[in-house]
């Protein structure tokens, strides 16, 4: 691999931290901010596309930073799962970031807002290239530094109240994290995650892996929001401004799937009964309890946050199951989710700057002020609920499929059950928030026709930012081949990582 190569792994990431230096730099004057925001995000997105490119003509590649080879030095490394989903999330940062800028204010702007956004896409395709265990722990505490920052960003009460849950939950799984990397670095004398599968594999049958994996999946899970430690997601995504929520729901979560998914395909590939188990039960639960809380739930905001908990049960589900064709279920649902996510919180984004609250119980009317919000958001509800031709349909058709190809009927049940649940709950909040009448209401809304005049002053950027999204799940749902053709061959890696591990150890004799 030449050094011109090499340098595609490192350009997502370097990209953004320095446009993140440059708009520090540009402290408080937030035009420059903006500019150096949107050039940072787009270049991060060109560097992506570029090594996606590279890694789907030749397969995976890899580099060590400081001319240190694996496993001793820090190495970066990308297959198919890793550079799509940095590709994906850059391109979906891209259109929060134009719904960021016509829903903000100039004083959240020039305070920090784009930096903190560059810090944290940063910290996220980090988090995908890198392939060393405890540089992933490294991405995960940018990523938590930043969010924190966005979270916090206005000052309101609820916001520090939010910010508090999400960041003691999150503190206590990453101190978590570190403490599972330290125990297995302390049976193999390694963190780089190729040669931690040759060491794993050549420890005698009474190692304590079990536990080690067992502590894994609860640090990685409060990290997804996987049950029973999920509750700080709904605690906290509602609180901050409505961009800072889609760009948390769209990639923070899936962050912490990714690192299941790397670790349990990579690390512990024959699993272990007790954990898979576990991890089963976890992910039935998680899609159940997040269906249900979106159904009780009165404030969109919080109802959108449940369903991304739920999103998750599904995703670690196709992990549970650990067939080609479950993680290519997995994997396609990563991608619908983070577009969807985002989607569906700037549509609830809307609805409140469009009628001044988020309680559906006092929301009505508003197909008549904005009908084109009502159709964004029901698209992406019914997306997301999995109903056809729409793109969350097909991840669940193949997971449904793969569980029932396993026995893990359990699993195909709560995915069911879940996707049922999901279609009640878009289908209750449509026609409370946009059907019905405005004087059926228990408590009036905002009138429906002033609706529009609220969404003046960038709202023309607010509607192509939603509708790209909106628009993008639509073609993957009618035009699945491709998104198909590229999670298949993921989990065709996953399941048979020898060239990732070829790519990153340098030698076919290293490999495990």
């Amino acid at each position: 691999m030449s050094e011109m190569t090499g340098w595609l792994l490192v350009w997502p990431i370097l990209l953004p931290v320095l446009a993140s230096a440059l708009a520090v730099v540009a402290w408080g004057r937030e035009r420059t901010q903006t500019l150096i925001g949107f050039a940072g995000l787009l270049a991060q997105f060109v560097a992506a596309l570029a090594l996606f490119v590279q890694v789907w003509a030749q397969g995976p590649l890899a580099m060590s930073m400081g001319g240190w080879a694996a496993p001793f030095g820090i190495a970066l490394a990308a297959d198919t799962l890793g550079a799509g989903l940095t590709l994906i999330a850059t391109l979906v940062a891209l259109a929060i970031a134009v719904y960021a800028w016509a829903d903000s204010t100039p004083e959240q702007r020039s305070g920090g807002l784009f930096p903190l956004v560059l810090a944290l896409m940063t910290g996220v395709a980090g988090a995908f290239l890198t392939s060393d265990i405890f540089n992933l722990y490294v991405w995960f505490e940018v990523t938590l530094i930043s969010s924190f920052g966005l979270i916090v960003l206005g000052g309101r009460r609820e916001q520090i109240d939010g910010a508090v849950k999400y960041a003691v939950l999150n503190l206590l799984a990453t101190t978590l994290l570190l403490i599972a990397i330290g125990l297995l670095y302390g049976l193999t004398g390694t963190l780089n995650m190729a040669d931690l599968a040759a060491k794993v594999a050549q420890l005698p049958p009474g190692a304590a892996l079990e536990s080690i994996a067992l502590l894994f999946l609860v640090s990685l899970g409060m990290k997804a929001a996987l049950f029973p430690l999920y509750f700080w997601l709904p605690a906290a995504y509602h609180t901050p401004l409505p961009a800072v929520s889609a760009l948390f729901a769209a990639l923070l979560t899936k962050v912490g799937v990714y690192a299941l998914i790397r670790v349990f395909t990579t690390v512990f590939p024959e699993g272990f009964a007790l954990t898979r188990e576990a991890m089963a039960w976890a992910a039935a639960a998680t899609m159940l309890l997040g269906a249900l809380g979106a159904l009780a739930e009165v404030d969109l905001r919080r109802l959108v946050s449940y369903t991304v908990v739920s999103g998750v049960g599904v995703m670690v589900a196709g992990l549970a199951i650990g067939s080609e064709a479950a993680l290519l279920a997995a994997i396609f649902y990563i991608v619908h989710s983070i577009i969807i996510s985002a989607a569906l919180f700037m549509a609830a984004g809307l609805v409140v700057r469009s009628a001044g609250s988020a309680d559906i119980e006092q929301l009505s009317g508003l197909y008549k002020g904005v009908p084109w919000l009502a159709v964004a958001f029901l698209l992406a509800g019914l997306s997301l609920a999995g109903v056809p031709p729409l793109a969350g349909f097909w991840p669940k058709v193949y997971l449904v499929q793969a569980g029932l190809d396993a026995g893990a009927h359990m699993l195909v049940v709560a995915v069911l059950l879940s996707g049922f649940l999901l279609l009640l709950t878009v289908g209750r909040s449509f026609a409370l928030v946009f059907w019905r009448e405005a004087e059926s209401a228990a408590t009036p809304a905002s009138p429906a026709p002033g609706a529009s005049a609220a969404l003046a002053g960038g709202g023309r950027h607010l509607r192509y930012a939603l509708g790209a999204l909106v628009l993008l799940t639509l073609l993957l749902g009618l035009y699945a081949a491709p998104v198909v053709e590229v999670a298949l061959r993921a989990a065709s890696e996953l399941r048979a990582p020898g060239p990732y591990f070829d790519a990153v150890l340098g030698t076919a004799e290293l490999r495990p």
